[in-house]
């Protein structure tokens, strides 16, 4: 049994809505080996592993319905037993996690999918092979040989080493509180370190926390927090309660010390938390020597202090208000006249609440150093046997972290101390502090009783305010939510996701540059990288979780346009948990027959995840019967259809009943886009005005143009800013680099695009035949190495007797295939529709296809070009010249190129019509037209 593939989805995919794992569990010889075959026994040995295996309802969805499935009929097989078990596993880690699926794999006899949910990425993976060992070592002797353990593997070894492993890759408790606090009010959090730094929040909007430091928290009033002696003087000259206290960086100045202040005294780093360190009630020399030591293995200075007698409690404030407290209570044990201390130790320590470290509630009490200190102030050692009803601390400090327990006083704490707290948060400029106060009676004011305070904390622990050991639990992290986010302020930015098979990428440009016209400032994920607010921050293709991640951590940003592409919501899943508005654009014939998709039926629920978790609006092309269905497969509050047809009989429907559609209707003056919604019909634009659509016969970027107006106009963005937007979006190589791209600067026109499918190249092929051209029409065409024989042939099929010459070649990337492979196949292929052999040229390499085409163009040609490294393809266009030298065009674009960032922007959007109106006029050095002054 062995997992021979992992999958990790950090959001919603084809298999949940939330992060999970996916293994491909080959059982080998185990499929003949179900657990009912594999008995009782089996079956027994797992449930004494893991007893919480009884409360998996799992079909049966009750208690016990998981060891039911196991036990009646033939059982159920290993993969499924896994899953449960790796759930299993992360809840024993203190993870809410419920949710798993098996299933048989089809054609593939013995071979699993195995889904299960996980809340840490690396937990999880651990959890899936921890699962496997732990079935493999329960295995009968007569499966001995394929356990897949060693003899001496030990199980409660391995679940310990698994706890420990969690437990440090979880969020801290007090970090764990506050993500739950945001979730509890709709703010999206990321993790952005493997400690405690979190991101509360999207774009512009965000907040950071670490642990219970906010992005508000004042370094200055950190660093005060930190040195103990600055906030005992600020305090105490503010008149708050404070004890004595004394700096020294030597052991015999800590005893002058304590003799000058008076014992019993304190000794305690300067500079130190969480209690490390810290030595109370010293009453010789010998013992403020002892603190002296300890304390100095935190800091470089120690601080020796007057012992304050009374209950330790600690009073939490956020924000201006005390929010929570409670009495600590030092590590100890009661004696009981049989058991020795360390007994007793044991006995404390099995309480189902203590756990390592942070792990439960309250953390298990350690006989270390401390402790045998503690013990010989008493008289005692770890073997000592104290009578009953004996208390014997093992701690000096009450913290949760040493073994210390909690008890809820926020209730009956007197005013004056309430006061005092907050005041003392204040005066050192804390959001979010804790105060250590000793008193004797926390319901009497320390005007009346005594009292001090101790210490002020940066960064407070919450564990013993949301789960203290006695009394009432309280929402220490609710406050802090609030305030970073006060009621009514945003924590979200609007998030698109646009999938599809084709023109996802022109549509995420055209909808984020709309949204940039009416003043967002849009992120944008695409396949040539990652843009913020129009500029592009990595290159590459980044149409995956990774690549939204990016966008949505920019503090710059206040809206989110993200294409989503099949290979990320196969690979990863998407990169948000939910959308405001979701589109899908077509489902086409394309990476059929890879990671398990091999019809369109397969590839439309995996498209569909989109508008699955589409909440405002779900844009559906309803001229696409694949798509179509999709409208059943989502909860958005509306549902958009974009037709091209405006006598589709369902979409007129879906109008007439107020519904919300983008179609295109034809008028005097050629095709409009129209918005419908809520009964009104509202005109949009005529399709020609649109630079992108080459006045209006590229039809596929009609339809890109319909569904970014959809798209913008679900996002609340108003009609002008739609149209501003779509007027000034064309198709020029900086704007939508590989999509449609006209040069026209040579004595024929040369248009490049990065169509890889058949649907793709059809609809280019389409766009050649509907433009007037004087002469010849010629291609140079490829098709991507990993596509299906049918796919690339279909590729052929669909440019057959459409232009007068066929220029074939590769890809840089042969994705699997012989080098002259693909253009063979094509070349066979024409050949076999009639396509004569002198007008098919097979030239395999890229650079040397595109330069035989342009040499083989004459004037009055249409030259359309297939490219796949897409800069280069279009540098050797614009620079082409048969006899060397360089174009006049070619020679503006490297003089933009060389100038600044803004008028290279400005050049590339109207080189082509500023150009030829100013020959003659004057210029600068790098070829820049100087324009007249009073010309803006």
């Amino acid at each position: 049994m062995r997992i021979t593939a992992r999958s990790v989805f950090v959001g919603p995919s084809q298999y949940a809505h939330f992060p999970v794992i996916r293994l491909e569990l080959d059982l080998g010889i185990l499929e003949q080996w179900p657990t009912g075959r594999l008995g009782p026994a089996f079956v027994d040995a797992l449930v004494a592993a893991l007893p919480e295996l009884k409360q998996h309802g799992c079909s049966y969805k009750e208690p016990g319905g998981f060891i039911r499935r196991m036990q009646e009929d033939e059982g159920t097989w290993l993969g499924h037993v896994l899953e449960h078990v790796a759930i299993e596993l992360q809840n024993m880690a203190g993870e809410d996690v419920t949710f798993g699926r098996t299933r048989s794999i089809p054609g593939r006899p013995g071979v699993y999918s195995v889904v299960y949910e996980y809340a840490q990425r690396e937990e999880g993976i651990e959890a899936g092979e921890l699962a496997l060992k732990l079935l493999g070592s329960l295995l009968p002797e007569e499966l001995a040989e394929v356990r897949g353990v060693s003899a001496d593997w030990s199980w409660p070894d391995a679940r310990d080493a698994f706890i420990r492993f969690a437990q440090k890759r979880a969020l801290g408790p007090s970090t764990a509180s506050l993500v739950r606090a945001a979730e509890e009010r709709n703010i999206p959090w990321v993790r952005l370190n493997e400690q405690s730094l979190v991101q509360l929040g999207h774009g512009k909007y965000q907040q950071r926390i670490q642990a219970t430091i906010t992005g508000k928290t004042s370094y200055i009033a950190v660093e005060l927090a930190s040195d103990k002696e600055e906030t005992n003087k600020i305090l105490a000259g503010l008149g708050l309660p404070v004890p004595r206290q004394i700096l020294v960086q030597h052991q015999d100045r800590a005893i002058e010390a304590a003799r000058k202040i008076g014992f019993p005294v304190v000794t305690k780093p300067y500079n130190g938390n969480h209690g490390r360190g810290i030595s109370i009630g010293l009453q010789t020399d010998e013992e403020v020597a002892l603190g002296f030591q300890a304390a100095k293995e935190h800091s470089r200075s120690v601080i020796v202090e007057t012992f304050l007698e009374g209950d330790d409690h600690r009073l939490l404030v956020v924000n201006g208000e005390l929010v929570a407290a409670t009495k600590r209570t030092p590590g100890q044990v009661i004696g009981d006249g049989v058991h020795t201390v360390a007994q007793l130790v044991d006995q404390v320590n099995a309480d189902p609440r203590r756990g390592v470290g942070h792990e439960k509630v309250l953390t298990r009490i350690e006989l270390d150093a401390q402790a045998d200190m503690m013990l010989a102030r008493q008289e005692l050692t770890a073997e000592s046997v104290p009578e009953a009803g004996r208390i014997v601390p093992l701690r000096s400090t009450a913290n949760l972290s040493t073994g210390g327990t909690a008890t809820d006083v926020t209730d009956i704490i007197h005013p004056d101390n309430r006061d005092m707290a907050v005041r003392a948060i204040r005066a050192i400029g804390l959001d979010v502090g804790g105060v250590d106060f000793l008193s004797k009676n926390i319901a009497e004011s320390y005007r009346e009783i005594g009292g001090g305070i101790c210490e002020v904390n940066a960064a407070p622990g919450f564990r013993m305010h949301v789960a203290p050991s006695e009394g009432t639990p309280r929402d220490a992290a609710g406050p802090v939510i609030d305030m970073l986010f006060p009621a009514g302020t945003p924590s979200r930015v609007p998030i698109a996701a646009i999938t599809g098979t084709n023109g996802k990428t022109t549509t995420s440009r055209m909808l984020a540059h709309i949204c940039k016209m009416a003043g967002y400032t849009p992120g944008m994920t695409s396949t040539d990288g990652v843009y913020i607010d129009g500029q592009r921050t990595i290159e590459g293709d980044m149409t995956g979780p990774v690549s939204a991640r990016m966008v949505l951590s920019d503090p710059k940003i206040d809206l989110a346009v993200l294409e989503t592409a099949r290979g990320g919501l196969l690979r990863s899943g998407m990169g948000v948990r939910n959308c405001n508005v979701g589109a899908v654009l077509n489902v086409q014939a394309d990476h059929l027959g890879l990671k398990g998709i091999d019809t369109l039926e397969q590839l439309a629920e995996v498209k569909r995840i989109v508008v699955e978790v589409a909440q405002d609006c779900a844009v559906l092309n309803a001229d696409d019967a694949n798509v179509l269905k999709m409208s059943g497969y989502t909860d958005a509050k509306v549902i958009c259809y974009v037709t091209m047809n405006p006598d589709h009989s369902l979409v007129r429907e879906h109008i007439r009943a107020g519904g919300r559609a983008c179609a295109l209707e034809a008028g005097v003056n050629g095709q409009m886009i129209t918005l419908y919604d809520k009964g009104s019909h509202i005109p949009l634009m005529w399709t020609h005005l649109v630079p992108a659509t080459l006045e209006g016969k590229a039809m596929h970027n009609v339809q890109n143009a319909m569904f970014a107006a959809a798209m913008a106009f679900s996002l609340g963005v108003g009609l002008d800013a739609i149209r501003q937007g779509l007027r000034t979006f064309d198709t020029s190589f900086f704007q939508a680099p590989g999509r449609m791209n006209v040069f026209s600067e040579h004595p024929f026109k040369v248009i490049l695009d990065y169509g890889h499918n058949a649907h793709a190249v059809g609809v280019m092929t389409d766009l050649v035949q509907r433009m007037d051209v004087q002469n010849r029409r010629l291609v140079v065409l490829a098709a991507p190495g990993d596509r299906r024989d049918e796919d690339i042939l279909d590729i052929a099929d669909t440019v057959s007797g459409k232009f007068d010459a066929y220029v074939l070649k590769r890809d840089d990337g042969l994705r699997g295939r012989d080098g002259d492979e693909v253009p063979n196949m094509l070349a066979a292929r024409l050949r076999a529709n009639g396509i004569e052999d002198s007008r098919i040229h097979v030239i395999p390499d890229e650079q040397q296809a595109i330069d035989s085409a342009l040499r083989m163009a004459a004037t009055g040609d249409l030259l359309l070009i297939f490219g796949d490294a897409l800069a280069r393809c279009w540098k050797q266009i614009t620079k082409f010249n048969p006899d060397g030298e360089m174009s006049r065009q070619a020679a503006a674009q490297k003089q933009v190129l060389d100038s600044n960032a803004a008028m290279e922007s400005w050049l590339n959007r109207n080189v082509d019509a500023v150009l030829p109106e100013f020959e003659g006029v004057a210029r600068d050095e790098r070829g820049i037209v100087i324009l007249p002054e009073q010309d803006d």
